[in-house]
């Protein structure tokens, strides 16, 4: 009778066990194909991104454009806050970037009318004019 029990005990940890390493395969196999799938989506996305980058003609957008851009911005911003400080600096800056020394002159003057006390707004100023 023992010898019975215990050849059913063994079968029983006989197939425990296999049912363990089963299931540890099963889990290895899962691990491992998810991450091989992530490291392919992975490379596969940067070759189709730098494949998109390469086949789309560059865009050449010229400095006159980005700097008017950036004036009809600060103009849209100054029609809602006229004395918004940041907007008429950009605006001046941008309009000596683009040698409009009369057009920096409005957005310079309200700055030194804002800010009497900042000397680097009155030097432009009287840049602008020429001064």
């Amino acid at each position: 009778m023992e010898s019975t029990q215990k050849k059913s005990s063994d079968s029983r940890v006989h197939r425990s066990d296999r049912i363990k390493q089963i299931f540890a395969l099963v889990s290895m196999v899962g691990f491992g194909g998810s991450a091989i799938f992530g490291m392919v989506s992975l490379f596969g996305s940067g070759l189709s991104s730098q494949h998109q980058q390469k086949s789309a003609p560059p865009v050449a957008v010229s400095q006159e454009s980005l700097l008017a851009a950036q004036e009809r911005g600060y103009e849209t911003v100054l029609q809602r806050e006229p004395q918004n400080q940041t907007a008429l600096e950009g605006l001046a800056n941008v309009r000596l970037q683009m040698n409009n020394k009369v057009g920096a002159i409005e957005p310079l003057e309200k700055l030194v009318k804002l800010n009497p006390d900042r000397p680097d707004y009155k030097v432009l100023l009287g840049q602008a004019k020429g001064k």
